[in-house]
């Protein structure tokens, strides 16, 4: 997952950093609250990690900002030391999908994010998916649009999966290329333009077969449903 953590404790966020990269997840840290609402501009996120007392905006007015600014709030998980129980309901309450308090052991952090992990992205899915008119192979990478197989290569394949498996989820550019490509992949930047084009030309992303790819000024890519 791609993972923002919230901890102005410099020592700390390094902590957690490296704890969930050992999990396998990519993570990138922010010590100030509005820093991180500005990063949400231009970046998406699988999950945030929130603590409470930061400067700019606390975890908890993260959370209300998420809530009130993205169309699809990431999940959130409240790393914090406040552990009176009106912290934890007030918490919980705002939205926060998980609320740990610290200290907590680093394989139990890594446990709490992968449990919130599985009930947010379940990984279990079914050998083809279906969107509408559109079916996806999940085994033999083999994409159709109503019975028809269209031929896309591998890459095309995952784009376009992740599109779909994303209705309606804005991702930004930096987020698709992590996706596909790894982190930090030595490429054009116009590469994903490509790719987005040809799964756009080849699966026929139009309002007559209920889809339609909106491409989002300065931050990336969002795949919409329409209403039948």
């Amino acid at each position: 997952m791609r993972i923002a953590i919230l901890e102005d404790d410099v020592a700390l966020a390094g902590l957690v950093e490296m704890t969930l990269a050992e999990g396998g997840h990519t993570c990138e840290v922010y010590g100030d609250g509005q820093l991180l609402t500005r990063a949400l501009h231009r970046s998406t996120y699988d999950l945030l990690i929130l603590d409470w007392n930061v400067p700019g905006l606390s975890g908890l007015g993260v959370i209300e900002w998420t809530r009130a600014n993205l169309e699809v709030a990431p999940p959130s998980l409240m790393l914090t030391s406040r552990s009176a129980e009106e912290d934890i309901v007030a918490g919980l309450s705002a939205g926060a999908d998980d609320y740990v308090i610290k200290p907590v052991a680093p394989n139990v952090l890594k446990a709490r994010v992968n449990a919130l992990a599985r009930r947010v992205y379940p990984t279990i899915a079914p050998a083809v998916e279906t969107f509408g008119p559109y079916s996806f192979d999940t085994r033999g990478e083999i994409v159709q649009l109503a019975g028809e197989t269209i031929g896309v290569t591998a890459k095309e394949f995952a784009l376009a999966l992740l599109l779909f498996r994303n209705l309606h989820r804005a991702l930004s550019r930096a987020y698709i290329f992590e996706a596909l490509w790894g982190r930090n992949p030595n490429l054009p930047t116009r590469t994903l333009d490509a790719h987005i084009s040809n799964i756009r030309t080849k699966l026929n992303l139009r309002p007559d077969n209920g889809f339609k790819l909106v491409p989002i000024y300065a931050y990336g890519y969002r795949l919409e449903a329409l209403a039948a």
